[in-house]
């Protein structure tokens, strides 16, 4: 859910290669500005690589937490349409992870490795999934706010230079579509509810209107990976520039809703043709990041009961493996 890119001329994003740089380096600069897909067997610088692998391995850790928040409520689904959509849509979530760790295997890293920087917390993955979610709304408000924000960072990558990624996101974009309809209307429901489920609605939304302005990361002028990222392809549009699109998508959204956007500063700028909204609180951001968010703890204690849990189904399906190898082998002699 979780990342960049769409629809910036190549010589717009260029940043000029270093002097010095070796013709191997010039051959791959020049087919990333002329929008050509690197494959894995192709050269590709060392940095490249490990900025895909530090991306695409954050964001499939992002989709496999991001299960949590609303897992929790599937037992609680006021209705069975609720239940089976809910459950369908976390299972996508796992399909997504499950998508985006092959594409990072890919890169020469293994699945193994990429779980095991999670787990030990050397991985990060994306902070609006430390937040709780107290009722039902937030489930609609995840759909509507968080899914629309990935959507916006994750179309532009369905034309990320690195061919793997682009395919997977792809399939990826289509079903968060479908995420961000499903939260919508639930919200719809409540908000055309009683008073007490548009009370809750509207709560929702306050909780999580900032955190979703932060999911598209720091400004841009404090956003360190940034510029090499826009030069090989893998970034395409900028933090703010995604954060006002989002902005200015949602805002009407939630005037149909009947809500009310909690920023007593925002307000429409009829010169720009975009809506002027508060400062961010990064601290908080950066809080959440180190690990002191509200259920940092939480989540990775799920994810690491989860992996303790499913030990012996891993032995169970190499012990499998090995015994299937070692047939094959005796067929053969």
């Amino acid at each position: 859910m979780y990342t960049q890119g769409l629809d910036i001329p190549a010589g717009d994003r260029a940043v000029p290669v270093a002097d010095g740089a070796r013709p191997e380096e010039l051959r791959f600069q020049a087919r990333i500005d002329a929008d050509d897909k690197i494959e894995p067997r192709d050269w590709m610088p060392e940095g490249y690589r490990k900025t895909l692998v530090r991306q695409i391995s954050q964001h499939a850790h992002s989709e496999y937490v991001g299960m949590l928040p609303e897992g929790n409520w599937i037992t609680r689904a006021p209705s069975l349409r609720r239940k089976a959509v809910l459950l369908s849509k976390v299972q996508d979530e796992a399909g997504h992870a499950l998508y985006l760790y092959s594409a990072a295997e890919t890169l020469g890293t293994s699945r193994a490795e990429m779980n095991d920087q999670l787990l030990t917390g050397r991985a990060k993955y994306s902070s609006i999934f430390n937040y709780p979610t107290p009722t039902w709304a937030d489930v609609g408000a995840i759909g509507w706010l968080v899914d629309g924000a990935a959507i916006m960072n994750q179309i532009p990558l369905c034309r990320c230079s690195y061919g793997p990624y682009a395919r997977a996101m792809v399939r990826i974009c289509r079903e968060e579509s479908f995420h961000q309809r499903q939260g919508f209307e639930l919200m719809l429901a409540l908000s055309r509810g009683t008073a007490e489920q548009k009370a809750m609605a509207q709560a929702a939304l306050d909780r999580w209107w900032w955190p979703s302005l932060m999911m598209f990361g720091p400004n841009d002028a404090n956003s360190p990976h940034s510029a090499q990222s826009t030069r090989w392809g893998i970034k395409r549009v900028s933090n703010d520039e995604l954060r006002q699109k989002f902005v200015d998508v949602t805002v009407p959204q939630a005037d149909y809703l009947g809500l009310k956007v909690p920023d007593p500063d925002l307000k429409w700028n009829k010169a720009t043709g975009h809506y002027e909204f508060g400062a961010i609180d990064w601290s908080e951001f950066e809080q959440v990041i180190r690990g002191n968010g509200p259920c940092n703890v939480q989540r990775m204690a799920a994810r690491r009961k989860a992996h303790d849990d499913g030990a012996w189904v891993r032995e169970a399906a190499a012990a499998h493996a090995a015994k299937k190898r070692a047939a094959l082998a005796e067929a053969a002699e």
